[in-house]
């Protein structure tokens, strides 16, 4: 296996000061924690300071690292590559692995389902050439530049995600990432702190056209109000504008989506072919990203048929509506059904959860109620400025609310949409997610569908947690696993 950086490749493209012995790293690395041998160690300042960390990442067998300064008491030959600015350092190995690459570039971005479609090109445009993806959600300012330092030369497609909390963000990191094909998966209130309005919003978004390589494809969602925004943007980078969606005039066009409780078949045209594909998770808004998925992926020169068969393999993971049975009697085979989709949320993801919620029915005739329910579990949305209070308790008016038999409040500011529920279905109003795990075992029984959403400093994901524990104590007191 070749190297991935040499130290004369990183002096070249940083014009730093090498310090020590010659070394090849075969991965680059910001955190001690996963750090793996022969990575080469970046020490970025940012919550904590990296330079403190050093001599931990070159004794767990860093190949060199990255500083803007010799920390205290290491080796004099140390292998150091000495840069003025850490992150710009980083920066520049991003631009530079970029430059020596053929790959198809894919950047995604858009204020829901960025991470999930990322996943799901990688997926599918994994099983037809090497290809490069970003790990988690590593989207900022530091995010993508180490996505784009990690990628092979030899890669053949890579898939960046872009994210952004305030203005002016997104189009350096496009411009970095040079994307042969960039993606809005929608438009919808995020980070209102940060805008004025949603149209604001949009424009950011847009922003992401701004990097595209020369005759770059510009794909975006058509079926959203702020539409025409995205397109204008595109024809002005002088992009090819393909728009995805269900509604008339969406060159990727959905003519049919059919949900299920646990997949989702979608039927459309593009280029003047038709297709049809099952998305391996339910609800719409998975299936909207599958369709620009597939889209994508046959744009960068994928096989079509390949990708429409490969879809369907994909579901969703932890954190963002992977689904799970949750064992709380294994002698009387009781069950719940639990959607985690604790990593994030805004008003429009919320929206599309609650209608995944909806579309699987419960069971009855089992646990304690003897009525199987759909709950939902939901946490605070964040960053959504000053009319924050008002689309919480907006979601009081959302069409499912209707088929949801309990709402489970978490937070200070979920406090509003709890205010606002009928009594029928008001549950509890926990000031804290720790509270509410701490009485997780109350609030759900065999039979029920529980969805729980939420930004993810709401720290929903304790509550999931909790949930998930008492499958783990069923099982532990009767001694019998799953089969």
């Amino acid at each position: 296996m070749s190297a991935l950086w040499t130290k004369e490749a990183v002096v070249s493209a940083t014009g730093g000061d090498a310090r020590g012995p010659d070394w090849s790293a075969s991965g680059v690395s910001i955190d001690t924690r996963t750090l793996q041998p022969g990575d080469l160690f970046v020490a970025l300042e940012d919550a904590r300071d990296g330079h403190d960390f050093v001599a931990d990442a070159l004794s767990g067998g860093a190949a060199a690292a990255l500083v803007s300064r010799v920390p205290e008491g290491l080796a004099a030959d140390a292998p150091l590559i000495i840069v003025n600015d850490v992150l710009k350092g980083l920066e520049a190995l991003g631009i530079a692995a970029r430059a020596r690459t053929d790959a198809r570039v894919v950047a995604i971005t858009g204020s829901a389902g960025k991470t999930s479609t990322k996943e799901m090109l990688r997926q599918v445009l994994s099983g037809q050439g090497r290809t490069h993806a970003a790990v988690a959600s590593y989207n900022n300012h530091w995010g993508v530049p180490l996505t784009l330092a990690r990628m092979p030369a030899d890669s053949e497609f890579a898939v960046v995600e872009i994210g952004m909390n305030a203005p002016g963000e997104i189009a350096p990191l496009s411009k970095m990432t040079r994307p042969h094909l960039a993606m809005v998966t929608t438009v919808a209130a995020a980070h209102l702190e940060a805008f004025e309005n949603i149209q604001g919003i949009a424009h950011e978004k847009a922003s992401i056209f701004e990097g595209l390589e020369p005759g770059g494809i510009a794909l975006f969602n058509a079926d959203i109000e702020t539409a025409l925004i995205l397109d204008d943007k595109a024809k002005s980078c002088g992009a090819a504008r393909v728009g995805f969606g269900a509604l008339p005039g969406a060159k990727l066009h959905a003519d049919d989506i059919q949900l299920g409780e646990k997949t989702s078949v979608v039927r459309g045209r593009f280029r003047g072919q038709s297709f049809l594909f099952r998305v391996g998770a339910p609800g719409r808004h998975f299936a909207m990203n599958a369709l620009a998925v597939y889209g994508a992926a046959c744009m960068v020169g994928a096989d079509a048929d390949v990708v429409a068969c490969d879809i369907g393999t994909w579901s969703a993971p932890a954190g963002r509506g992977q689904r799970e049975t949750v064992v709380l009697d294994p002698v009387e085979d009781w069950t719940f059904e639990l959607f985690d989709d604790a990593f994030n949320a805004n008003p429009a993801s919320m929206g599309a959860a609650l209608w995944v919620l909806t579309a699987v029915n419960p069971t009855d005739g089992v646990g304690r109620i003897r009525r199987g329910r759909r709950i939902a579990i939901l946490g605070d949305m964040l960053e959504l400025g000053p009319t924050e209070e008002e689309l919480h308790a907006g979601i009081a008016d959302h069409p499912a609310m209707e088929l949801i038999d309990r709402v489970e409040c978490v937070g200070q500011r979920m406090r509003a949409l709890y205010d606002a529920l009928p009594d029928e279905k008001r549950g509890h109003s926990f000031a804290t997610a720790e509270e509410m795990a701490a009485e997780a075992h109350h609030l759900v029984d065999a039979g029920d569908v529980v969805l729980v959403k939420g930004s993810k400093g709401s720290k929903v994901s304790l509550v999931v947690d909790a949930l998930r524990r008492q499958s783990e104590r069923r099982i532990a007191a009767t001694g019998k696993g799953r089969n």
